[in-house]
């Protein structure tokens, strides 16, 4: 009986001790929470479609100044490098063989005259006598060729003279349009030619003159970029803007930014087959001279309004060997995985065309602590945010040290 009595009390501590046990094992480790994400809301709207191309600027307006008679050039009347009106002298060139020509055409001219009236007198008396039969009608014929002959060589003489004054203006060589001259490319004392006496030379450069205000800014859009416009604007994503209204902004070598605004003025109409591309061309003021022809600015044109978009964040949208892709916090609290179409960026954001929807929650900060398919929680992201985040991390690691 009392061997009966002590096993009694040692099975219950038994079946307590199993007990306790098997409550232990039900609980396990606690589960940790599910990691907190930034994520921004977007909603579809409409953003202006630009593109960052590298232009080169040239001159409105560039005339070349040439000599148009031969001659010695005996001096240069402007200032290089300075601005020239049209009509305004540049260069002289010695007018002594062309003043000659002008005065030997007007010596001919005046003898040209004289033959003519002797020869219209004698014909106004034969047309008097005629009509009394005092001459014959082939003597008053005759007198009348002679007449209408000379006034024929009258008009070539002074065609002649005309000619001759035209090719001693030449010696005075002015510019043709208004603008800034350039470099002087002949001395004085040269010789410099017209290209007449050789049918195979040109005419001697004296110098250049270009018009800078306004300049053109030339480049270049791909056919490929053009092909994906107009693809985009017949499923009426994107609206073409006026090709007056279209804007170019400039971004100058060192980073500023150029503070007068280009409109494109010129569209090329076929691709250039050697590099794939049209040729556009844009108008832009330059009243302070700042911008130089030859030089390569960075232009961001406006090309058009592109709607139904989505504006991401850059760090929001990532890539790998299938495309890109932006993770989303569904509406179960899972993160998913949304292949996306993002090509062109403004302002920082990528403009994503396709793969989102119109209130998705899509993550920006916190991605290396997500997975697709799980949980996380979604927090309305800060532009700090991820700042932050790194330098909690930082701190956390130098306390470990």
């Amino acid at each position: 009986m009392k061997s009966t009595s002590l096993r009694t009390p040692l099975l219950c501590l038994g079946l307590l001790s199993l007990a306790a046990c098997g409550k232990g094992k039900e609980q396990g480790p606690p589960q940790m929470p599910p990691p907190e994400v930034g994520v921004v809301k977007v909603q579809a709207q409409s953003t202006p479609l630009t593109k960052d191309l590298v232009g080169r600027v040239s001159a409105f307006r560039s005339a070349d100044v040439r000599a148009r008679v031969s001659g010695v050039l005996l001096k240069r009347v402007y200032q290089e490098g300075t601005d020239v009106k049209q009509g305004q002298v540049l260069f002289e060139i010695d007018p002594a063989v062309y003043q000659a020509a002008v005065n030997s055409a007007q010596a001919n001219l005046a003898a040209g005259q004289a033959t003519y009236v002797n020869y219209h007198n004698l014909a106004e008396r034969y047309r008097k006598l005629r009509p009394q039969n005092f001459i014959s009608q082939s003597d008053l014929d005759a007198a009348e060729a002679n007449e209408r002959s000379s006034a024929a060589s009258v008009k070539q003489l002074q065609a002649a003279v005309e000619n001759a004054k035209i090719n001693l203006s030449y010696t005075r060589v002015t510019s043709p349009i208004d603008g800034r001259a350039g470099q002087q490319q002949v001395t004085e004392g040269a010789i410099v030619g017209n290209g007449a006496a050789d049918a195979g030379s040109s005419s001697t450069l004296l110098t250049t003159v270009d018009q800078l205000d306004p300049l053109y800014v030339n480049f270049t859009v791909s056919s490929a970029d053009l092909d994906r416009l107009r693809a985009a604007q017949s499923a009426g994503n994107v609206s073409l803007s006026d090709q007056n209204k279209t804007t170019v902004q400039v971004t100058l070598p060192d980073g500023s930014k150029y503070d007068q605004a280009g409109t494109l003025d010129f569209s090329g109409a076929t691709v250039d087959p050697t590099t794939g591309a049209v040729n556009l061309r844009a108008q832009l003021p330059n009243p302070q001279r700042r911008l130089l022809p030859g030089a390569y600015v960075t232009i961001t044109a406006n090309l058009g309004e592109q709607h139904n978009v989505f504006l991401v964040p850059q760090a929001a949208v990532l890539r790998d060997v299938v495309g890109a892709y932006a993770l989303v916090v569904e509406s179960n609290g899972n993160v998913a995985r949304k292949n996306v179409k993002a090509d062109n960026m403004a302002n920082g954001n990528w403009i994503v065309t396709s793969g989102l929807s119109a209130g998705d929650q899509v993550i920006v900060s916190g991605l290396q602590a997500v997975q697709p398919g799980k949980p996380a929680k979604a927090t309305p992201y800060q532009p700090d945010q991820k700042k932050g985040a790194q330098a909690g991390q930082a701190g956390a690691a130098a306390g470990k040290q």
